[in-house]
């Protein structure tokens, strides 16, 4: 195969999101092949106009009320405004350092249409990218690619337990279309079974696709706090999580570390946290994880990048288990693929994380299940790239 577009989420603020991206371009680059970042510009009229309907849904309603509340709080408080922007400015560093080459920009749909004909295929992944907010977008979908140009997706995911009954239409009919499915989790293999007949692959998230030692590789290591500390990276606003590890923190007499406020504002993690961190990277924060002694988080690629690591970490559920619009999943799918599933807290009264520290998590094991996982990646990536 030839030259290949990519349809990921290059522009979000996310450190797991752009060690993804940068993962997958190392991915293609490994199998020698040739790609570029399919820009679509979604904030043009045109666009806004032709998917109205998306006000209709509430998972976006619910996405767009989280930003608006977030960016009023920040305006409020000028430090957080001020670390805030700190932050963004460092994301975009990396994004200018590490993420590309990028297409033109398309401001419409026919000249995105226009712009596929020039890769012999067009793949879309990872992340949760074919959630119900975005169907009629018809982006990360691949429904602008023709018929006769390769269509795959990488370990993309649903970000929904059920699609809802109005898109099963929709949905099926683009799913047909991609000739190399694979997705993150079981959840999504499930969907795609039901609502095609298909067999859609279980592949890793591209971050997992690498060990510690190639990770090390890819980025410098350098310790940005002295002496032990617990990592607590939360994007979710649970209360009861912060009370735990402060609990623990005292208990073994050890700071936490934060990185607060990166999908909303949360006003208990202005008292949460004994060094709150804005000027980060993907690269920090890939360096906060390497050097914690303890790492507590509700990310997927916190939890991730803690098995990547060998660390002792503990992970959480961000949403509510019953949520339509829960995300849990693909936390659960990969502790379940590797046996880690003592690891998810699930104490909804805060009882204390010792009992998860005090056990042991035997990393051979782990290793040699997480090896296997990613030869079978492999062997999927190969095939669609070959």
């Amino acid at each position: 195969m030839g030259k290949l577009g990519l349809c990921v989420r290059y522009d979000c603020n996310n450190f797991g999101s752009m060690l993804q991206i940068f993962a997958t371009e190392k991915l293609i680059e490994d199998f020698g092949k040739e790609y570029e970042i399919i820009r679509y510009n979604k904030r043009n009229v045109k666009f806004i106009l032709g998917n109205v309907s998306r006000v209709l849904n509430l998972q976006f309603m619910k996405g767009k009320y989280r930003r608006i509340k977030k960016n009023i709080f920040i305006r409020s408080n000028k430090d957080v405004q001020e670390g805030n922007a700190l932050r963004i400015k460092r994301l975009k560093e990396y994004r200018k350092k590490y993420i590309g080459p990028y297409s033109k920009v398309c401001n419409d749909y026919e000249e995105l249409k226009k712009l596929s004909k020039n890769y012999d295929g067009v793949m879309v992944g990872s992340d949760q990218l074919w959630t119900p907010a975005g169907l009629k977008t018809g982006f990360y979908n691949l429904r602008f690619v023709p018929g006769d140009i390769k269509k795959i997706s990488l370990a993309t995911s649903f970000g929904v337990s059920r699609i809802p009954k109005n898109q099963i239409k929709e949905t099926a009919a683009y799913l047909k279309r991609i000739d190399y499915l694979s997705v993150r989790e079981e959840q999504g293999k499930r969907i795609i079974k039901k609502l095609t007949g298909r067999n859609a692959v279980r592949v890793l998230d591209p971050v997992l696709f690498y060990d510690k030692y190639q990770w090390d590789i890819f980025f410098e290591n350098k310790k940005m706090i002295d002496g032990d500390y617990i990592f607590a990276y939360f994007l979710g606003e649970n209360p009861v999580y912060r009370d735990a590890v402060e609990r623990f923190a005292r208990k073994k007499n050890m700071k936490i570390i934060t990185c607060p406020h990166m999908d909303n504002f949360v006003r208990r993690d202005l008292k949460f946290g004994d060094k709150k961190l804005f000027d980060v990277s993907p690269v920090d924060f890939l360096n906060l994880i390497r050097n914690a002694k303890y790492i507590c988080t509700d990310s997927f690629h916190g939890t991730a990048f803690s098995i990547i690591y060998n660390k002792e970490f503990v992970s959480f559920y961000r949403f509510r288990d019953k949520s339509t619009d829960s995300r849990n999943s693909r936390i659960d799918s990969i502790l379940n693929i590797l046996g880690l599933e003592d690891r998810i807290y699930n104490d909804k009264n805060g009882k204390v994380l010792k009992k998860y520290f005090g056990r042991n998590i035997d990393y051979d094991l782990v290793d040699k299940r997480l090896k296997r996982e990613r030869q079978k990646s492999v062997e999927f990536l190969k095939e669609a790239l070959e």
